[in-house]
This record gives structure tokens, sequence and C-alpha cells, in this order.
């Protein structure tokens, strides 16, 4: 059995004339954090759908978790969560009803769905929010939220999607305190992110330029190869190289 949870080998996603993923490798670990960068049009969206289960690569191969996303799709969305920015919650149900709907679709059993229920809002400190409308609550309870959601069933990665976009610094810090909680445990956690100061809590990074990894390494690392302060820097520096735009 491999080492890896995630692993790629010469991955490739075309759409037509197109390559969006071209042809990346990588390998990461149980509990390790992995930052996953690249500006809009770099192919990560594609290449993470790859990873989820939800989109066939055209060469190449990956596997998630053990399974091959070419020929065990279906078993790879058993053993991940996933939480995007753009839509995690319902925003209609109340805090407790989103938390057993999501536990539900991942298989919980009745007692399991309670358990966790109660063990998520006493966690997050949420008892009086439980029985409140998700649209009633500060963005960064969402955040927060929808990161127990996509984690309730102990899943062996978890697949973050920009989850901290538009919260202030303070929630993000506290946001990340989460991510920390849950690697320690070892649950991988594959994170996209914008915010370059987030790259820096990663025990390693890719960044992504036209489809394909220009570098990849822990973030001190990195900085010390190309000479600057900061991975923003180093980001900035490769963007710029980049020739296409929308991912």
């Amino acid at each position: 059995m491999s080492e890896w949870v995630i692993e790629a080998e010469q991955l490739t996603r075309r759409f037509g004339d197109f390559t969006a993923v071209d042809n990346i490798s990588l390998q990461v670990a149980p509990g390790e954090i992995f930052g996953f960068l690249g500006a809009n049009g770099a192919g990560k969206t594609t290449a993470m759908r790859i990873f989820c289960g939800l989109l066939e690569p055209t060469s190449g191969r990956a596997r998630v978790a053990g399974f091959d996303a070419m020929s065990e799709a279906e078993k790879i969305k058993q053993q991940i969560g996933y939480m995007s920015q753009k839509f995690s919650l319902y925003g209609k149900l109340t805090v407790k009803e989103n938390i057993r709907f999501f536990a539900g679709i991942y298989g919980l059993s009745r007692r399991e769905l309670k358990e966790k229920s109660a063990e998520i809002v006493d966690r997050l400190g949420l008892a009086s929010s439980a029985d409140k409308q998700v649209d009633e609550l500060p963005l960064g309870w969402k955040q927060r939220i929808s990161f127990a959601v996509a984690t309730v069933h102990k899943p062996k990665v978890v697949f973050l999607d920009e989850p901290t976009g538009g919260v202030d610094p303070i929630v993000r810090r506290q946001f990340w305190d989460m991510i920390y909680e849950s690697a320690a445990s070892g649950m991988t956690v594959f994170v996209t992110t914008h915010y370059m100061d987030e790259a820096e809590y990663c025990d390693r990074i890719s960044i992504m330029v036209d489809g394909a990894i220009a570098v990849m390494g822990k973030p001190a690392e990195l900085c010390a190869q190309h000479g600057v302060a900061t991975i923003e820097d180093v980001f900035v520096s490769l963007a710029r190289k980049a020739t296409r735009q929308g991912d």
C-alpha cells in the first residue's frame, strides 16, 4: 500500500485543443497541509476536480485515499470531504439541520448524527445559535461550520477550495487553527487560497502556471531558492510568466 494519500503522475486533462492540466506529478502525505496555489487560469480547479473524483483525466494517473481517479471515483468520494467558498451550507436550514443533513449524506447512522451534531455545536460554541438559520450568522461562523460539516465523517482527505475568502484576518487565523487540529489527527488537508500569508501556514505548497507545476516545496525553502522574503514574492514572479487567464 502506498504511503501517500494523494498521488498524481503525469496527470493531464485536455478540453479539445486546450490543456487545462499539463503533465503534473505530486505526492501528499497523511496529515500534511498541502497548499495548491496558482493564479486564475492556472489549472488548479480542474486538477482538484480530478482528485475529488468529479472529472476523469485525459492521461496520466491520480490516486486519492488509495483509489484510482479514473476507475474508482465513487470510492474516492466516500473518503474525502470538500468545502468551497462559494457553496457549503444551506442558508435556510438551521445550524443543526445542516449538520444532520450533510452527516446523513456521508452515511452516518442516526446515533452518530445525534452525537456529531452535539459535538460540533459544543466545540464551536454554538449552543445559542444552533437553531438559527445559517443565513443569520456572520460569514466567519459559516466558514467554521462548513469546515466542521466537511470533516464530520472523519475523511482521509479534506479539499478546501479558497475557504476563507471574504473573512477578516482574525477569523482566518481561527479557521486555520481548525485546519491544524484536523491535520494533527492524521487528516490530510489540500487547500487552494489566494492569500499568500495562508500559504506560509502550509507544510508544503505547489504553484501552478499555465497548467503545469512551476515549483513545489516547503515555503521557507522556496523563498530561499528564489532569494525573496515571502511566498507572495515567489508567486508574483511566477504569475507574471503566465500566458492565460480564466480557470
